[in-house]
């Protein structure tokens, strides 16, 4: 699985948060991402491991942050377990969305892949539960994603098509944009991609 980091800040004032080494790859079945977050002290804060399938569903989650801990997949909408890193049963919850969003850039990548899928085509709508650390409460959200362009670039005898996209939050008005290249996010608000040791991967959804 090629590796790879991304520096995080606030998108607000563009302070620095620390930052995700990450490694992702297409499989057999779908698409897998793996990373662990560090604070800008070097202390780490989280991890994420999210399988999709061929389609972009989420097939297994499970990401911790601070002193919580979820595991979740796409059963009956989204279904997932919210407990304490420290131990416990913990509380189920489900929702009538169609997948989960977060912090991590892998979300980004995720949801694209879920909508690339969709017989409407790369964009639209799409309800979302997102956990947002440190405490990684379920919110639900609604998004419109829209792509507005995409750019091929060629380098050393490779291609790599790079998606833009407009996100809007339905809720609140704000507008988010996007830049994707294969599996990897080139650029997004509080984002940026700053290693990566091998070109990304062309995801193609399929049954």
């Amino acid at each position: 699985m090629p590796r790879g980091r991304y520096s995080l800040h606030d998108p607000g004032d563009g302070a620095p948060l620390g930052e995700e080494r990450f490694q992702c790859a297409p499989g057999p079945g779908g698409w897998r991402y793996v990373s662990r977050t560090f604070a800008t002290d070097g202390e780490p804060t989280g991890s994420l491991d999210l399988t999709l399938d061929a389609l972009g569903r989420p097939i297994r989650l499970e990401l911790t942050a601070a002193d919580w801990r979820i595991r979740g997949a796409a059963l009956h909408g989204v279904t997932w377990v919210r407990a304490s890193t420290a131990g416990g049963d913990g509380t189920e919850g489900n929702a009538a969305a169609r997948a989960f969003t977060g912090a991590s850039p892998a979300f980004l990548i995720a949801t694209a892949q879920l909508l690339r899928a969709a017989e409407s085509g790369p964009g639209g709508r799409v309800r979302l539960v997102a956990f947002t650390p440190p405490v990684l409460a379920p919110r639900t959200v609604d998004e419109h994603w829209t792509l507005t362009g995409t750019d091929v670039h060629a380098e050393d005898g490779a291609s790599l098509a790079v998606d833009t996209y407009r996100v809007d939050d339905l809720a609140t008005g704000e507008r988010r944009t996007i830049h994707l290249g294969g599996d990897v996010v080139l650029a997004a608000p509080g984002v940026e991609l700053e290693d990566l040791d091998g070109p990304p991967a062309t995801l193609t959804p399929g049954e």
